[in-house]
C-alpha cells in the first residue's frame, strides 16, 4: 500500500503547516508555488454554487463550482453535494488569485484537483486487507458513509461495523467520528468498501478482558425467546436467560455464569437493567493501527472451535 498523504477531510485544518500557509498572501503564494494540499471551512454556497472559504486574516478564497468535486468522465456534481460541504472543512490546492468587484485579492482554489490526485496516488493503489483511516461523514439504516481520503467516500456497511449485531450504525459511531477501516472489497467500478470489525478483536481477545464471577456493564441488543443476548464489546456478546421486563437498548448489569471458548459462548445472568445512557461499548483496536498497514487474514473464532468465522483479503 502506498503511503497515505491524503487524508480526510479536518485532519489538516488545525496543523501548524496549514495555519502558516492560509494565514497570509505570501503563505498562499507559497503553497500556490509548492502545490501544498491545504484545508479551512467552506462559509457559503453561492447562487452559482460556488464555495467561499474562509482562510483568516480577512483573506478570501473561492472554490468554483466546477472545482469542487472530481467525478469520473467529467459527470455533472450533483447540487447537494456542494451545499453539504458548507461548514465544513474542505481540501484543496491554489490555482491563482483574481480580483472582488471591490479590488481585493481573493484566491482561486480547487478541490477536485486534490481528490484527483488522491484517487490516482492512493485510492487506486489500495488492496483489499490494506488499515486505513477514516472519518464518518454520515449515517444511513443500512451504513456509514466514510471519508478515506479528501472527501473520497467509502461505504461501510452496518454489518461490518462489529461481530455484534445492532440495528442502526449510530449505535456504534457517531458523525465526525476519526476511524480505522480495513479495505474489505474492490468492485469493477472501482469502489471501495471498508470494514471495521476485523481491527476490534477475536472472540478470545476480546474474551480475556472478561472473567467469571465478574458483574460488569452491557447493552442488550436482542431479545429471544430463549434467551437475551448482551454486548459486552462491539465483537463480543454473551447470552443471558430470558427476562421478560427488559428491553433492547437498556444498560444492564450482567454476572457472567461462565466463558466457553470451544463454542464461543459466555453465559450471562441480568442482574439489573436501566435506560440507555448513550454511551455505546467503547471501540477498541486490537492491532497496532501505527505500525500495520495490511492484514490478509482476520480468524474470529478459536482453533478448537468447529463454528469458525474469519475474512481472507
Amino acid at each position: 500500500m502506498k503511503i497515505n498523504e491524503y487524508m480526510p477531510e479536518g485532519y489538516l485544518i488545525s496543523t501548524f503547516q496549514n495555519h502558516e500557509y492560509i494565514s497570509s498572501l505570501r503563505g498562499l503564494e507559497r503553497a500556490l508555488e509548492k502545490q501544498v494540499i491545504l484545508e479551512a471551512p467552506a462559509v457559503m454556497c453561492d447562487h452559482n454554487l460556488n464555495l467561499h472559504i474562509s482562510l483568516g486574516s480577512k483573506l478570501k478564497g473561492i472554490i468554483y463550482r466546477d472545482d469542487v468535486q472530481y467525478t469520473k468522465n467529467n459527470e455533472p456534481v450533483k447540487d447537494i453535494a456542494i451545499l453539504t460541504r458548507v461548514g465544513k472543512p474542505v481540501c484543496f490546492k491554489v490555482k491563482g488569485f483574481t480580483k472582488d468587484a471591490y479590488g481585493e485579492t481573493v484566491a482561486v482554489l480547487s478541490r477536485k484537483i486534490v481528490q484527483k490526485e488522491c484517487i490516482l496516488n492512493y485510492i487506486e493503489g489500495l488492496m483489499p486487507g490494506d488499515i486505513l483511516p477514516g472519518k464518518i461523514t454520515h449515517l444511513e439504516n443500512f451504513g456509514a458513509f466514510v471519508d478515506i481520503g479528501c472527501g473520497i467516500m467509502s461505504l461501510l456497511s452496518i454489518d461490518s461495523l462489529s461481530v455484534s449485531r445492532i440495528s442502526h450504525p449510530s449505535e456504534r459511531v457517531s458523525v465526525g467520528d476519526s476511524v480505522f477501516t480495513v479495505v474489505k472489497s474492490i468492485d469493477d467500478m472501482g469502489r471501495i468498501f471498508i470494514s471495521q470489525r476485523e481491527l476490534l478483536g477475536t472472540w478470545e481477545e476480546n474474551a480475556s478482558l472478561f472473567s467469571e464471577g465478574q458483574t460488569v456493564r452491557g447493552i442488550i441488543r436482542s431479545i429471544e425467546n430463549y434467551g437475551v443476548f448482551v454486548e459486552l464489546m462491539p465483537n463480543l456478546a454473551g447470552l443471558a436467560e430470558y427476562k421478560a421486563d427488559v428491553e433492547e437498548g437498556q444498560i444492564a448489569a450482567v454476572y457472567i455464569k461462565s466463558i466457553i471458548p470451544d463454542k464461543m459462548k459466555i453465559k450471562l445472568i441480568i442482574i439489573d437493567t436501566q435506560a440507555s445512557d448513550g454511551i455505546n461499548c467503547p471501540t477498541e483496536y486490537f492491532i497496532d493501527t501505527d505500525n500495520t498497514t495490511h492484514i490478509d487474514k482476520w480468524e474470529y473464532s478459536p482453533k478448537n472451535s468447529k463454528r469458525v468465522i474469519e475474512t481472507v483479503f
